[in-house]
């Protein structure tokens, strides 16, 4: 732990859209998609004036940001001889943060509309300059409190009432001890960061720039280029020999550079275990783990739990096999839509009102600041042109969170606006409760929040639903979601732990290495040898195209928080005290990064150092993939299927 603050904006991309007809549907929604973004009109975007009125003022607030980094050389000076200077030292370098917050923001979120605007890149690439110096400049931090130590601290904070709010991160440095280096050795590990992110920038690079783009003829005789958009879109194709084609060629493709894809990963991995010894940790997995105090058997429960819960995901897979009527159901079906005939679209409007009627179970409050994200413009509605595809929330303390969507009117879309606000409730009410130093949500809780919402949506829907094929459809998606956050990130967790261990074994991860192991995961998770699905070889490298192995053990963070929101949203939904549960959820979204996180977790109800989340959670599946097998015979015997 280290109170160098780090730049945190939660990306959740949008998941899968399912192909659309059947239940008419003649709203209109909004297609701004080939309109520049100045022409899009007002009311349609956020208000990203309410972090700066204009370019100008982001450029003053710069230049005053500028001046104020070399007063943490002043206030560095003594700073732990007594309470009233380590109070000062931290309120400057609280001020520091909080503007170069507010500047980083109003950057990134206005490039992210403009993508093609190079002076948004220059302006977050100045950000990152600054915090990269700040860095540098406090690396001395750890150290000088180890120094001090707790007792010393302890006397500080009657002396100064106000430290008190930083205690929880002392504590958190005093506990990281061991792992701690000397300042000038610190100050050389903080200056890796000018290069360190190579690796991932350069995949990135490759992936989405440099990488020519296979193209494809479709049935109808039609060329198309296989950019990600295109591949996304065409591996759901009605059409199986389409699916098969794209998904054959796409990866194909991308074959003939996973050397270099090898090369970049093995990289970063090594990164992570460089930074394991110099840190003294006893792996790289103990290393990404131990400064949030979560257990590394939360990790091994994720994969031993979901190993022995493969069951209902093979029955949901074999349903859609039965639903898509295949003799053998392969890879390149996987994200074909089990559900071919739905359409129904929300207006904007009307999803605002669904999602605040859904999260009437939490309560006035919770009501409150939905309202104030649709009313006061926190959220981005339409795509336009320029602007970068799927969704995230962005949370900014001394403002407000802010929402990208690119809304479309799917339920998918639906789906996921109602995660990207639970992000946005999350970051809202910790910043009203909690202080700045603990206004940083570790990333084990980021994907709780959100999830929880998508929980507390299919449970209102389910339940209200009285079309037993729109209610097919809803199952379809959820479940799948959860085939893409649980099951497959799983994979990717397991895949990425196994990674880590032979590097630190002293092994170059080629190519080949590589394949070998995704392939022999992804045939295991799938049912390759039982027969549910058939994996062939061609998707053995789909590694070279997942970001996330760049990220340092993230994936395993939308699994657990998937189980964690499942069991969370059971609480309050049929808990045997919903008020009491009700209270313990705000209390888990007001706290922040005010104690560990799994200590807040447990706060609220859920403990994932047991098997009883994991048992909740699969248990719910297994009563979704029930429900969604007596539609489906329901269905069939009126021969709507």
């Amino acid at each position: 732990m280290s109170v160098i603050k780090k730049i945190f904006i939660v990306l959740v991309f949008a998941g899968l859209i399912l192909p659309s007809s059947g239940f008419s549907s003649s709203k209109n929604i909004p297609d701004f998609s080939t309109t520049e973004r100045d022409k899009v009109p007002e009311e349609f975007k956020w208000n990203i004036s309410d972090i700066f009125p204009s370019i100008e003022a982001w450029k003053k607030g710069s230049e005053e940001l500028g001046k104020l980094i070399p007063q943490l050389t002043e206030v560095s000076k003594d700073w732990t001889m007594s309470a009233g200077n380590m109070l000062k030292f931290f309120k400057t370098l609280g001020k520091i943060y909080r503007k170069g917050y507010k500047l980083y923001s109003y950057a990134s979120n206005r490039s992210n509309m403009d993508m093609g605007n190079p002076l948004f890149q220059k302006m977050k690439g100045e950000m990152r300059s600054y915090f990269i110096r700040i860095g540098s400049m406090i690396s001395f931090v750890n150290s000088d409190i180890l120094k001090l130590g707790g007792e010393k601290f302890a006397e500080y904070i009657k002396a100064e009432p106000e430290l008190k709010v930083y205690k929880f991160e002392i504590d958190e440095i005093l506990r990281m001890k061991a792992h701690v280096l000397p300042p000038d050795q610190q100050r050389i590990v903080s200056l890796t960061g000018l290069f360190s992110s190579a690796p991932s920038r350069a995949s990135g690079i490759l992936n989405n720039v440099e990488m020519p783009n296979a193209k494809i003829k479709l049935a109808d005789g039609k060329e198309v280029e296989l950019n990600y958009s295109n591949y996304a879109k065409y591996r759901k194709s009605k059409n199986p020999d389409v699916r098969s084609r794209v998904m054959r060629k796409y990866w194909g493709n991308h074959r003939m550079f996973e050397k270099t894809f090898a090369v970049l990963l093995d990289a970063e991995i090594k990164k992570h275990v460089f930074n394991s010894k110099v840190g003294k940790f006893e792996n790289t997995l103990k290393t990404r783990l131990y400064p949030n105090s979560i257990d590394t058997s939360v990790y091994h429960n994720l994969i031993k739990y979901t190993r022995e819960n493969l069951e209902p995901l093979h029955r949901y897979l074999k349903l859609k096999k039965d639903l898509l009527k295949l003799k053998e159901y392969k890879y390149d079906d996987i994200y074909a839509s089990a559900v071919a005939k739905v359409d129904k679209l929300y207006t904007f409007e009307e999803a605002k009102d669904l999602i605040i009627k859904v999260m009437k179970p939490l309560g006035a409050d919770y009501e409150k600041g939905l309202k104030k994200a649709f009313d006061e413009r926190w959220i981005d509605i339409y795509a336009n042109k320029g602007k970068q595809s799927g969704a995230y929330s962005s949370g900014l303390y001394d403002v407000h969170p802010f929402v990208k969507m690119n809304y479309d009117g799917s339920y998918s879309d639906l789906s996921t606006l109602a995660h990207e606000l639970g992000h946005a409730m999350h970051s809202w009410f910790t910043s009203k409760k909690q202080h700045f130093t603990n206004s940083n949500y570790a990333t084990f809780l980021a994907e709780i929040a959100s999830t929880f919402n998508e929980s507390l949506l299919i449970n209102y829907l389910l339940e209200n639903e009285k079309d037993d094929l729109f209610k097919l459809f809803l199952l379809d998606e959820y479940i799948e979601g959860f085939r893409v956050t649980l099951y497959r990130q799983t994979l990717f967790a397991e895949f990425e732990l196994a990674l880590h261990k032979m590097a630190e074994q002293g092994k170059t991860l080629t190519a080949d290495i590589l394949d070998q192991k995704y392939l022999e995961l992804t045939r295991y998770y799938y049912g390759h040898d039982k027969g549910v699905v058939k994996v062939d070889d061609f998707i053995r490298n789909e590694w070279a195209g997942i970001p996330h192995f760049f990220l340092n053990y993230y994936v395993y963070t939308y699994s657990t928080g998937i189980i964690a929101s499942m069991a969370l949203a059971d609480n309050v939904l049929h808990g045997e005290n919903k008020k009491q549960n009700k209270a313990k959820y705000l209390d888990f979204i007001s706290a922040g990064g005010s104690r560990p996180p799994l200590d807040i977790l447990k706060t609220a109800g859920v403990d994932m150092t047991t098997a009883d989340p994991f048992q909740k959670a699969f248990k719910r599946l297994n009563y979704l993939v029930t429900e969604m097998e007596k539609i489906v015979k329901r269905l069939k015997k009126k021969n709507k299927i």
